[in-house]
């Protein structure tokens, strides 16, 4: 059967970085909430439609974010979820939906995710992401004209990261409780965050 594994983390954890990883190395669908809403904005369901929310700038409720999501998972043979569940209405549901090969938290201090995400600078003319410290571009001229994104100075970050204690932490108590949860180190080299994920899954992704 194939690899269903879900990351778990803090914005800034690395969650995006490593779900890419994963899906590339072991052949897996990478299955967040914001990719299943855009690919199945039309979808009818009880709750109306996700484009109804999306374009009236609304927050699109459990019920619809659910079944969007329970859809792009039964189209796939195996997947990384990243982003949800993000609240424990919505863990529940995904417990009687599907069982999961890993729940996967990346763990990362606060300290390190503020570092990281006020870090964050975005190349206005392309939208490319560099980093202060861990990824600055050679080109001097793109160097020069990088910016900080509103939702990634200090005052914002930790509003995120307050809202995201507020709503997921409980969703990590659950994975913790039912005994399904195994704690990464976050805060390691990508690659070496990598291979203690590849190791949890019990799986060669070079046999692959």
């Amino acid at each position: 059967m194939s690899n269903r594994i879900l990351l778990l983390g803090a914005p800034g954890a690395g969650k995006g970085t490593q779900s890419k990883r994963l899906a590339d190395a072991y052949g897996l669908e990478h299955i967040t909430t914001g990719d299943a809403l855009r690919a199945n904005k039309d979808m009818e369901t009880e709750y109306g439609t996700p484009r109804e929310y999306m374009d009236a700038g609304e927050l699109v409720p459990d019920g619809l974010v659910n079944e969007i999501v329970d859809a792009a998972l039964a189209d796939a043979d195996g997947f990384v979820l990243d982003g949800y569940p993000r609240n424990l209405s919505q863990a529940e549901y995904l417990s009687e939906q599907t069982d999961l090969s890993a729940a996967i938290f990346l763990d990362v201090g606060e300290d390190e995710l503020v570092r990281r995400l006020t870090g964050r600078r975005m190349d206005p003319e392309t939208g490319d992401i560099y980093h202060i410290e861990f990824n600055m571009p050679d080109d001097e001229e793109i160097a020069d004209r990088l910016v900080q994104r509103d939702d990634d100075t200090e005052e914002v970050v930790t509003d995120r990261l307050d809202v995201y204690y507020d709503n997921t932490e409980p969703v990590i108590e659950h994975y913790r409780e039912t005994g399904d949860l195994v704690e990464v180190d976050g805060e390691a080299h990508p690659d070496e965050v990598f291979e203690r994920i590849s190791e949890v899954i019990g799986e060669d992704p070079s046999d692959d």
